[in-house]
């Protein structure tokens, strides 16, 4: 995305609107809707007032708030972090950028949405539960967490190597 934004295939505020869904796990539009009111910097959050499930805060790493501070520049005064340009006052979808970008990285059938999946997934391998996944996604039921967290086949293959290790130095294998 870097380079496609130095070249001018891909504005900025897409890159950043892409980077904060795969950083934060969250939903297109709870992403595409924000607005500055809702970041709270103090406690790494960004409240949104209403979701698909209600009021929920997203959460923001450090590398989300960079983001934030690079689309802030980009933004200047609007209200919404990712302004658009038409009578909505917000950017309204990333299918075009996204189209764009999957073609450029070699991507394909790999949805929006599967970001989302793809936060889950890496929270899994880092060791994260399920609850607190969930509530990273803001799901209510953990059923609905379950089918998000795909385990990687390396965190497992990492898993296994490391009881192997640690049997072999207790017992002769």
């Amino acid at each position: 995305m870097r380079e496609m934004v130095e070249q001018g295939s891909l504005s900025p505020s897409a890159a950043n609107a892409v980077r904060l869904l795969l950083l934060t796990g969250a939903r297109l539009n709870e992403i595409l809707t924000a607005r500055w009111e809702w970041v709270h910097r103090d406690r790494c959050i960004l409240a949104l007032p209403d979701s698909k499930t209600g009021a929920k805060p997203v959460y923001l790493s450090d590398e989300a708030l960079s983001v934030l501070d690079d689309q802030r520049s980009i933004a200047g005064d609007d209200p919404h972090i990712f302004p658009g340009r038409g009578t909505e006052g917000r950017m309204i979808n990333l299918r075009k950028p996204w189209k764009r970008i999957c073609k450029s990285a070699g991507l394909d059938g790999v949805r929006l949405h599967d970001l989302r999946h793809t936060a889950a997934s890496i929270a899994v391998g880092q060791g994260a539960t399920l609850p607190i996944i969930g509530r990273l996604l803001g799901h209510s039921q953990a059923q609905t967490t379950q089918r998000y967290a795909h385990v990687d086949a390396d965190p497992a293959l990492s898993a296994a190597n490391a009881i192997g290790a640690a049997l072999a130095s207790k017992i002769s294998i």
